[in-house]
């Protein structure tokens, strides 16, 4: 989406701080996009500014550079899916099972449809190593409340920690289309369903 489509969106008269923050919305998205077509490496600020029909160095009034931006996306990846998961969380008519359950397809999900954005929101880049860690602490908490509610204090951490590694593996294993066929025929559904039911049943 261009800086136009995103300022239209705005409507009439716009301030500075709205300005600026639908310049920095199109530079993520534009960053976004450019990261699903070829990874990291395709994400320049001169080419992201280019998508937007920015100059080449207006980019660098709302990040430093690349690494920064890079950070800007994950980040807004992790925000997004803490919102997810507060929403599963915060539902009292969803079981804890079926809770947990959306909360791990939903970080599948962002594997199979985006995979080099997956890879990035679990990745310590250079400049700030622990960024994307502080990022994804919303939606760790929430996931781990979640567990708690599941399995009880003295697991949900390591369940946890079963849970995630194990679906970060299924997400690969998917982008791959190592799941299909007769090797293992089965999908991540499938998977993330007997991974919660083992979690579930064990502590019944």
């Amino acid at each position: 989406m261009t800086l136009s489509s995103h300022l239209a969106k705005l409507g009439g008269m716009t301030s500075r701080a709205e300005s600026a923050a639908a310049t920095r919305r199109a530079l993520l998205d534009a960053a976004g996009e450019l990261l699903d077509l070829g990874g990291p490496e395709a994400v320049t600020l001169r080419e992201v500014g280019g998508r937007v029909g920015m100059t080449r160095g207006a980019p660098y009034r709302h990040f430093a550079d690349k690494e920064a931006l890079l950070i800007a996306v994950g980040t807004q990846a992790w925000e997004r899916l803490a919102d997810t998961v507060r929403t599963l969380r915060s539902d009292p008519a969803i079981p804890p099972a079926d809770k947990l359950r959306g909360a791990l397809i939903a970080l599948v999900d962002i594997g199979r449809r985006r995979p080099h954005l997956f890879r990035l929101m679990f990745t310590d880049l250079p400049s700030d190593p622990t960024a994307l860690y502080r990022a994804a602490q919303p939606s760790h908490d929430d996931f781990v409340a979640i567990l708690l509610d599941l399995v009880g204090e003295r697991n949900a951490q390591r369940y946890g920690a079963l849970l995630i590694a194990s679906v970060t593996g299924i997400a690969g294993m998917e982008v791959a289309d190592h799941l299909k066929g007769e090797k293992w025929n089965t999908s991540a559904e499938e998977l993330v369903d007997t991974l919660v039911t083992l979690i579930a049943n064990a502590e019944k």
